[in-house]
């Protein structure tokens, strides 16, 4: 395997110093170019500043942050970038930038120099078909910022030299990060299993479900993310947010599941792009999150009956122990009493389609999501049909909530929020590995540690909350709602179909 010591970084931006500061901590020497000369003396400035507050924390000796300084070697020509085995490329997003710069690079460097491109959206081998040497150009995509981001994506493209991508992942150990490996495909890992948040979140509020708030609370109080998909876009900024969701949408030839929404667009043409611009879905006052104060729940009436739906034996035994916990006895006759809350537990569907599938009272009907479990303190969501009276909405409110745990009411919708948002994740996840993308190890680990979604990445998730009921999920949007974007990956399928865990890649391989 090539054994690299010396690197080039082209670009001192963020994430080129971010790459030259764990290159230099690795013991490696960097030089370091960029085109603005006084941006490499700005990279060094802050590098140092970078080492003296580690030092200052005692996780650097002074001896170290000095011989890291000094491993920083300033470039005024890419000419003096003659004696390096790598160069990584952290320059502008376009292609025709990249591709000059290799091949410039093409000229200077020996012929066995791995040529790296940091690019988060454009294709290596795009990138590689402009160099004479096609065989030695790699994508290493880093995440900023990089210290903190443990997660670099190997790419390999078409004629990418497989033993380049091992040196790359070995390098990348050494530097203290975790490396994937992946083919040569729109958003590779990362970006294209962070799809489904967002778009789905968008589509969710543009159905007029919920708020973006209360999206957001369910996503983290229910699923158990860290940020809901507007919190996430504030902070990312929808300058950046909109134009990859509209890139991977197109470049996949208008797959749906990747459809952006208008609601973004507009937004970033009224320059409310999140806290970068002071106001986003959310308001910034002194740089601090605006949120509304939630509603108390009302008053629990006396003697409520309540009836639960058997329609789904999962969301039915989850409900009706939920209900002994709160201190009511569900009704267990055959059909709803006249005078009984009527709650039904849909696995993908709305309140609307169960009610006429199944002759409901529409008036006294409320949808529970029990789709992530009904644990004391974690959100519980219901759901009203266009027919549900105030008076059981209300009822049904103050029940769910009779043990202080917070419940979001929302408007009728297709697998709630969180089922709908969570099972697009893992489906996404799924046909990624289906397309031999990726490992199913690798998709987990990029997912988990590039983006934090919980459970141990989204096949993983997928396994835990039970890939069958994901399935039915899906299956119920689908029927329901009749868009494409809901059709089930075949890895998921065939893997509920045979009893297999969502991770687990096919016998023959």
């Amino acid at each position: 395997m090539k054994k690299i010591d010396i690197i080039g970084v082209a670009g001192a931006g963020a994430m080129g110093r971010g790459i030259a500061q764990i290159a230099a901590q690795a013991g490696l020497t960097v030089r370091l170019f960029d085109v603005n000369p006084q941006a490499v003396a700005a990279a060094r400035e802050s590098l140092e500043k970078v080492w003296n507050r580690l030092v200052e924390k005692q996780r650097m000796s002074s001896d170290e942050a000095a011989a890291a300084l000094a491993r920083v070697v300033s470039c005024k020509a890419l000419e003096e970038m003659a004696d390096v085995q790598l160069v990584v490329e952290a320059v502008v997003e376009r292609l025709d930038v990249k591709t000059e710069l290799f091949k410039t690079l093409e000229g200077i460097v020996s012929e066995d120099c791995i040529l790296a491109s940091n690019t988060s959206s454009l294709s290596i081998t795009a990138i590689a078909a402009a160099c004479s040497r096609p065989e030695r150009v790699v994508g290493y995509h880093f995440f900023n910022p990089v210290p903190l981001m443990k997660v670099v994506e190997v790419i390999d493209g078409l004629r990418s030299d497989p033993e380049n991508g091992d040196a790359l992942m070995e390098l990348a150990r050494r530097m203290g990060h975790t490396p994937v490996r992946a083919k040569d495909m729109p958003g590779f890992i990362v970006n294209h299993g962070g799809r489904g948040m967002n778009i789905e979140g968008l589509k969710a509020a543009q159905e007029c479900v919920a708020s973006f708030q209360v999206i957001d609370a369910i996503m983290r109080e229910q699923a158990g993310f860290r940020m809901g998909p507007f919190e996430l876009m504030d902070l990312t900024g929808l300058d950046v947010s909109h134009p990859v969701m509209e890139s991977i949408y197109q470049q996949f030839y208008d797959e749906p599941r990747f459809r952006p929404s208008p609601i973004t667009a507009m937004r970033v043409a009224g320059g409310l792009l999140g806290r970068k611009s002071g106001e986003g879905f959310y308001s910034y006052g002194d740089g601090q999150k605006v949120v509304t104060a939630e509603e108390q729940a009302p008053e629990l009436p006396s003697g409520l009956s309540v009836w639960v739906a058997p329609y789904h034996s999962t969301g039915h035994r989850r409900a009706a122990a939920l209900l002994k916990n709160l201190g009511v006895e569900p009704v267990t006759t055959e059909i709803p009493p006249q005078n009984a809350l009527i709650v039904v537990t849909p696995y993908g569907e709305d309140t609307a389609t169960v009610v006429a599938q199944y002759q409901l009272d529409g008036r006294r009907t409320v949808a529970l999501d029990t789709f992530f479990g009904l644990e004391q303190g974690k959100r519980r969501v219901l759901m009203c049909s266009a027919a549900t009276e105030a008076k059981w909405r209300d009822a049904a409110h103050a029940l769910f909530a009779r043990d202080d745990t917070p419940v979001s009411v929302i408007a009728d919708s297709a697998g709630f929020v969180g089922q709908r948002i969570v099972a697009t994740i893992i489906n996404v996840a799924c046909d990624i590995a289906q397309q031999g993308i990726a490992t199913p190890e690798d998709i987990d680990l990029a997912i988990s540690l590039g983006l934090g979604y919980p459970g141990g990445g989204p096949l993983s998730l997928g396994d835990s909350l039970g890939a069958a009921h994901v399935l039915d999920v899906l299956r119920g949007m689908h029927r329901t709602t009749g868009d494409m974007r809901y059709r089930s990956s075949l890895w998921l399928q065939r893997r509920v179909q045979l009893g297999m865990s969502l991770r687990a890649r096919p016998a023959s391989n």
